[in-house]
């Protein structure tokens, strides 16, 4: 079975940066598009970012110029560049497919707070 591990979540200041990582376990990582979502208590999981096999990129626009998504198939791992974090993005992070094929992975909190 395919594990996802999400790590590099924290607690950091508003504008303060994270950067978090995925490592999946499958062999045919690359020939997947891969996904950040992320969901809030009470609501359901949303779409942050996705990249596809062959680099193109997808942002919400709540986050659009402030995360970069990015992978390194050699590694099997796609990264979330978090910049310029608000208070709003303060929730728990994971990474999928896209569209999500695998079983969720624990995922990583994010939380943003002075």
């Amino acid at each position: 079975q395919v594990q996802l591990v999400e790590s590099g979540g924290g607690l950091v200041q508003p504008g303060g940066s994270l950067r978090l990582s995925c490592a999946a376990s499958t062999r045919i990582f690359s020939t997947y598009a891969m996904g950040w979502y992320r969901q809030a208590p009470g609501k359901q999981r949303e779409l942050v970012a996705r990249i596809t096999s062959g680099g193109s990129t997808y942002y919400a626009d709540s986050v659009k110029g402030r995360f970069t998504i990015s992978r390194d198939n050699a590694k099997r791992t796609v990264y979330l560049q978090m910049n310029s974090l608000k208070p709003e993005d303060t929730t728990v992070y994971y990474c999928n497919t896209h569209p999500s094929l695998l079983s969720w992975g624990q995922g990583t909190q994010v939380t943003v707070s002075s």
